[in-house]
């Protein structure tokens, strides 16, 4: 290993001691009139690694390049069956019949994703009991396009499925029945995504904790029409950390003070469960609210403002929503260190409800205005309270010019990122930027018909 390839010189008529040459070799008469020839003999320099360090560098190789290598020889063929944690396939129906050989050879797959086309007959109830009888350690399952698979096949996989930690699924065709049983039986489950599921409609069963009561942790919900049935999961959820409702039907301010009623017992339970033992002791605060394009009000963010332990809140395209509920929101949740708004330029969010984060949230480490009218004085308000202030983007406001920017720079001495988009901003603004914030590292600017190619060239 790391030698040279051996070399034979000799007149071009003279014998040479023989070799055995393992690959081709080359051969070139030189100036003088001798005979060159190189013999390269091909090493296996894997042969010496245990399977677990071959396997060890499979890990950095994407799906693409994992085909190929388990092409090379047998043993590189075995080691990437066995060592495959992580498995894409496309579901259409006609993969049954290989489903038996194709997990007898990836026999230790964790994480699982099934993914079939609109214009396809997806795998059947019948697969998917084939799936979870052969993949006994499954922790994550991905299903995308499914639709054969019904209530009574989820129902079968989650009996069979009890170490199952994630569930993602979408555009499927079971509903309230089969995400009933899930939780029911997977006691281990921590994160559940649902998107646009068919049987999750008007007069569903409400769907509840279950077993996984104490171990979900996050909850996704995306593009249904009647989300309120996961309400009793959310509230019934003791440890739960994240939710994010998105594009879902219907009023939510109703769910929205259950949710924030729930976080208030909470914190009052808090107080007295050392005296009086509560059964709500145990659960854990909310930490994560993404609201995005939902029919919510001010009523449902002052509700959520009782969760006090919200670092990370998302306000995406909820145009009831104002300077009150975000107002609301700052002065009960002090702790909150990331914050994304899109005002969808409704200007019912603006200086007033910033000025309040600035007051009162010193913790903010990342800040997301879209469509926000903010000005300097609000801009300047958080510049110079919010001091951790690390990550900031600033897009599609009229008001946000070469003042409100040269106020950053001044005063942001923390800002580490800087993006700016459809701003009205011009080169002295980045010459501003060029003279302060001192650990700025990235700056990003598109869409500012203000800013020459040559400011960019001189910063």
């Amino acid at each position: 290993m790391g030698q040279s390839p051996p070399v034979v010189l000799g007149r071009e008529n003279s014998l040479c001691d023989p070799f055995t040459f393992l690959s081709s070799s080359s051969a070139f008469i030189s100036g003088e009139g001798f005979r060159v020839e190189i013999a390269v003999e091909i090493v296996d320099y894997t042969a010496e690694l245990p399977d677990e360090c071959l396997a060890f560098v499979f890990q950095f190789l994407g799906p693409g390049d994992r085909n190929r290598c388990s092409l090379v020889c047998k043993r590189w063929f075995r080691v990437d069956g066995w060592s495959r944690h992580r498995l894409s396939l496309n579901a259409q129906s006609e993969i049954v019949s290989s489903l038996p050989s194709l997990f007898t050879r990836f026999d230790s797959v964790t994480k699982l994703a099934l993914r079939c086309s609109r214009k396809s007959i997806s795998l059947t109830d019948d697969a998917l009991l084939t799936i979870s009888i052969r993949c006994r350690n499954l922790t994550r399952l991905k299903l995308r396009g499914c639709r054969e698979i019904t209530d009574e096949g989820m129902s079968t996989f989650a009996k069979n499925s009890k170490k199952l930690r994630k569930l993602s699924c979408g555009s499927c065709m079971f509903g309230a029945k089969a995400l009933n049983a899930v939780l029911d039986h997977c006691a281990n489950l921590e994160e559940l995504s649902v998107k646009r599921l068919r049987g999750i409609h008007d007069g569903a069963e409400p769907i509840g904790p279950g077993a996984a009561a104490s171990s979900l942790k996050m909850i996704c919900l995306k593009e249904l029409v009647n989300g309120q049935s996961f309400a009793p999961l959310v509230l019934g959820s003791k440890n739960l950390k994240t939710v994010k409702i998105i594009h879902c039907l219907g009023d939510w301010d109703s769910v929205l003070q259950l949710i924030g009623n729930r976080n208030r017992n909470y914190k009052e339970n808090l107080n007295c469960d050392i005296n009086y033992g509560s059964s709500d002791s145990n659960r854990s605060p909310l930490m994560e609210i993404h609201l995005e394009r939902l029919q919510v009000s001010d009523i449902g963010l002052s509700a959520i403002s009782k969760c006090t332990k919200i670092e990370n809140l998302h306000i995406v395209k909820t145009p009831e929503c104002s300077n009150y509920g975000l107002v609301c929101v700052a002065e009960n949740c002090k702790l909150l260190r990331k914050l994304h708004i899109d005002g969808w330029r409704t200007n019912r969010i603006g200086d007033e409800g910033l000025i309040a984060v600035a007051k009162h949230c010193s913790n903010l480490q990342e800040l997301v205005l879209i469509g926000v009218n903010a000005t300097h004085v609000s801009l300047s308000a958080i510049a110079c309270n919010c001091s951790k202030l690390e990550r900031l983007a600033l897009c599609g406001s009229g008001t946000i010019g070469d003042t409100e920017i040269a106020c950053i720079a001044a005063k942001c001495m923390a800002l580490k990122k800087l993006c700016i988009k459809g701003c009205p901003i011009s080169d002295i603004a980045i010459e501003a930027l060029g003279s302060g914030c001192p650990n700025l590292v990235k700056i990003k600017v598109r869409k500012c018909r203000g800013v020459s190619g040559d400011a960019g060239e001189w910063l």
